[in-house]
């Protein structure tokens, strides 16, 4: 690993656990809302930008890190695939279960952590993941592990935006992701953004530099946000959203 990554701050084990209390407390209302999400347009613009990254190919093996309410797991095992989604939080892999069986979707689901999976090397054709890399406390890691357990010429397609930066100055409006989260919750995803080092980093730049230190080739769309998002309603995240791409070339 380059030596100029080295910056990057292992907090303690149990930041980990305050993370997992955060979402824990979100379960619920965060499987109702994917639910919504599932019967919106959204679905439609989602699963376009998910396909057009597949080139066409079929019965892929694909990982859903940090699956939440298994929203991108929904959609990809609709299109065929084998698809695994995993979360540090118990509470969201029980509602995730409930989500897909509600639609028939044959996706499996696991407890486990993004940054020490249970797989063995060069298991998965593509790796996703939505808003994730944000709240994890050794990105740096999860990167490497996501990266191992990924063949080779293996794709990782990591959405994510740079959600503690500025968070106190966002421009207000009438609907989004949080409008109806409680304020003691909205006060401890804050205390998040302030407690893991990667809230200070220069994203995407740091995702692509930290990547290709491994050996990957990537590139960045940082169109994603203004393209699915383009709407203010109750999905809208006012943060605009990128893409990570990342191919494996070991």
């Amino acid at each position: 690993m380059n030596d100029s990554f080295n910056h990057i701050i292992h907090p303690k084990e149990d930041d980990k656990t305050f993370i997992t209390s955060y979402w824990t407390e979100r379960a619920k209302d965060f499987r109702k809302l994917r639910e919504k999400e599932l019967q919106s347009p959204k679905l439609l613009l989602w699963r376009d930008e998910l396909v057009k990254h597949m080139e066409g190919k079929s019965n892929l093996r694909i990982l859903d890190i940090g699956c939440g309410a298994g929203f991108f797991s929904i959609i990809l095992s609709q299109l065929g695939h084998t698809v695994m989604g995993i979360d540090i939080t118990p509470n969201m892999i029980e509602e995730s279960k409930l989500l897909a069986q509600s639609v028939g979707s044959t996706a499996q689901f696991a407890v486990m952590d993004a940054e020490n999976l249970n797989f063995d090397d060069n298991t998965f054709d593509i790796i996703v993941a939505r808003n994730v890399t944000w709240n994890l406390p050794h990105p740096d890691q999860a990167y490497k592990e996501w990266l191992r357990v990924l063949k080779s010429g293996g794709m990782i397609l990591n959405y994510d935006a740079e959600h503690a930066k500025n968070h106190h100055h966002l421009p207000q409006s009438v609907h989004n992701a949080h409008e109806h989260i409680k304020s003691e919750l909205l006060e401890k995803c804050h205390t998040i953004y302030h407690m893991l080092s990667i809230s200070g980093t220069d994203r995407p730049e740091w995702d692509k530099q930290l990547l290709e230190s491994y050996d990957a080739t990537v590139t960045i769309d940082s169109t994603v946000g203004p393209r699915i998002y383009a709407e203010e309603d109750e999905f809208y995240i006012p943060v605009p959203m990128f893409l990570v791409k990342a191919i494996k070339n070991f």
